[in-house]
């Protein structure tokens, strides 16, 4: 399992695939990675404010993302004003959409 912060079909390491996107609930983004995950949060700033709001620890990986067939992965995708600088807390009026992708 990977926990991401964004999607690109760069990440997609072969074709064709058709990737699943699952709109899940924090409790089950929570579950999914409950078990251990790659982090692949490639900001500091977006990996405590993942950290705060999962409950966990979210390390900042700057990594290249290749899925292949068969893959899970965990999206969080920001919804906000842009990150404050520092910040690690989900700022006033922000949400982060849970999704679950599958290759």
């Amino acid at each position: 399992m990977r926990l991401i912060n964004s999607f690109s079909a760069n990440m997609l390491a072969a074709f064709p695939v058709q990737p699943l996107f699952e709109e899940i609930s924090l409790q089950e983004a929570k579950l999914a990675l409950a078990n251990g995950f790659e982090s692949s949060v490639g900001h500091a700033d977006t990996a405590a404010v993942y950290a705060d709001v999962l409950g966990m620890e979210v390390p900042a990986v700057r990594s290249t993302v290749a899925l292949e067939k068969g893959d899970l992965a965990i999206i969080g995708q920001y919804r906000g004003p842009r990150l404050p600088e520092g910040a690690s807390t989900l700022p006033e009026g922000a949400t982060i959409q849970w999704l679950r992708l599958t290759v």
